[in-house]
């Protein structure tokens, strides 16, 4: 029997006969020959087809099958250093499962809403086959790092009681005739999981409803966030550090073939090493004030054009800490050595990326905290089980939260979000 190939694997196999099972990713032909490229979900090889080697019946059909037909080739591997991947198969025999006529997206230029509206099948075109493999690789590394630092994977619920950030941006639910939302962040009940296992991460999807329209934002994301018990905000912020530095040093050793095909420049990546720049919130403050381009008023959140002014200085990622305790979360413990301050970090990433990581040491006193949740006037009794951990147990603990769309993006260079994560949600877009 024939073996069946990948065409990943492909080099492995080099003069012996393999089958190929895929599609038909593009094709032109010259006299007596045919060159077929075919995708497998691993990657494209040219496979040559010369008239006399295969039936001239199917040497015709060839001629006139369409983009995305369904076949399984046989033939044998051959080293070519000009092709793609270094091989190509020369053909002996084609199965035709599907012949295909009238695929819609073809190698002309395409709208991003038409794209968008067929991504379902624009899955299948290189470049988003590129940025889903990053992300697969991105994925499988974040839970590497957790595992090879004994962090347990807990994930948290997608129906909640309780807002997390704040209840402008919930989506309501009805829960069999109870109000319920869709989890903003997983952190409140990681917090509860931390305190049974010490290291933990959740690591799953959030919905903000918030209206945005920005390249920075969706509807639907993933979010992945450790929470450590005994941690400070230096501990976790070491933690972020190393995580961001594992992960891009994994893309860059196994995704050489997708940051080719999205033109990403390797060097960029490779400038990602410790120790990343670190400023405080006044710090940053103050060279937003004095930057020609920015209209930053002090005190106030940094928007996206303030973390772009203040990222584009460096080439990696830049952390601001001890923001105003006014512009962040109820939760975020306050500086002893400053109540008006935050025990908190934002990460930026370089290249106008912006956040993707805000993380805090966490406030673990029941009474300050009950405080905090009457000023920002959420409901006490939706919180009476995250009051327990202060409780039963209270200890210093941290943990932050990385948008996994956001850090796809800035290693994939990528510029909209949209691009990171298979079916994106935003405002205007439901479907497919």
């Amino acid at each position: 029997m024939v073996p069946t190939a990948i065409v990943a694997r492909l080099r492995e196999h080099v003069g012996e006969t393999v089958t190929l099972h895929g599609w038909l990713y593009n094709k032109t032909s010259k006299g007596k020959l045919h060159f077929l490229q075919v995708r497998d979900g691993s990657g494209v090889v040219q496979c040559v087809v010369f008239k006399g080697n295969v039936d001239p019946e199917l040497f015709e059909l060839l001629a006139r099958i369409g983009q995305e037909t369904s076949l399984s080739v046989t033939g044998t591997v051959k080293a070519d250093e000009r092709a793609a991947g270094g091989v190509e198969l020369g053909v002996e025999d084609v199965t035709l499962h599907q012949v295909v006529d009238g695929y819609p997206i073809t190698p002309k230029e395409h709208g991003t809403d038409f794209l968008l509206g067929q991504r379902h099948l624009w899955l299948r075109s290189r470049r988003p086959w590129a940025i889903m493999r990053i992300r697969h690789r991105v994925m499988t590394a974040l839970r590497r790092f957790f595992d090879e630092r004994d962090f347990v994977c807990v994930d948290s619920p997608m129906f909640t009681p309780n807002a997390c950030e704040g209840t402008s941006t919930l989506f309501e639910v009805d829960y069999f005739g109870d109000k319920a939302f869709l989890t903003q962040s997983g952190q409140l009940y990681a917090e509860a999981s931390a305190m049974a296992h010490g290291r933990v991460y959740c690591f799953g999807p959030t919905f903000r409803a918030e209206k945005s329209k920005t390249r920075r934002h969706l509807t639907e994301f993933w979010m992945l966030e450790p929470e450590v018990a005994y941690a400070d905000l230096e501990d976790i912020m070491q933690l972020a550090q190393d995580m961001i530095c594992a992960v891009v040093g994994e893309v860059l050793e196994r995704c050489p073939t997708e940051l080719e095909v999205l033109e990403r420049d390797p060097e960029r990546l490779q400038a990602v090493l410790p120790p990343f720049p670190r400023l405080t919130y006044d710090e940053a403050a103050a060279l937003l004030v004095a930057h020609p381009d920015s209209d930053f008023v002090p005190g106030s959140d940094f928007g996206a054009p303030d973390e772009t002014i203040l990222s584009a200085a460096y080439d990696r990622p830049l952390m601001i800490t001890h923001y105003p305790v006014e512009v962040k979360a109820f939760y975020m413990k306050r500086d002893p050595a400053d109540e008006t301050r935050a025990l908190c970090v934002d990460v930026l990433g370089p290249e106008g990326v912006g956040e993707i990581i805000g993380g805090s040491q966490r406030e673990d006193d029941l009474d300050l905290l009950l405080e905090r949740i009457e000023a920002h006037d959420l409901p006490r009794e939706a919180f009476d089980w995250f009051l327990d951990l202060r409780r039963y147990g209270s200890v210093p603990h941290a943990g932050f939260g990385l948008g996994l769309e956001r850090f796809v993006g800035w290693i994939a260079g990528v510029e909209h979000v949209r691009e990171c994560i298979p079916y994106p949600r935003t405002i205007y877009r439901l479907h497919p």
